[in-house]
């Protein structure tokens, strides 16, 4: 029998977009659906997820988004 080696990485957190705010102030909802809908022009689409017509949002993707885009 062999064994694996299981990476102590933690999994990453899905939340999907009608329960952002239960998670973040920030952003808003309606913000959130902005960002998506131009998310091929404003580089938001690294922090989305589709699984078929939902919408999840990359926690950490987020944040690391927001830092390099921060004016």
């Amino acid at each position: 029998m062999s064994t694996q080696n299981i990476s102590a990485a933690s999994p990453k957190r899905l939340i999907p977009v009608p329960k952002w705010n239960q998670h973040h102030e920030w952003p808003p909802q309606g913000g959130l659906r902005h960002l998506i809908f131009y998310a091929n022009t404003n580089g938001f689409d690294r922090v989305i997820r589709r699984v078929g017509r939902r919408v999840l949002i990359d926690e950490a993707a987020f944040f690391q988004w927001v830092e390099s885009n921060g004016r």
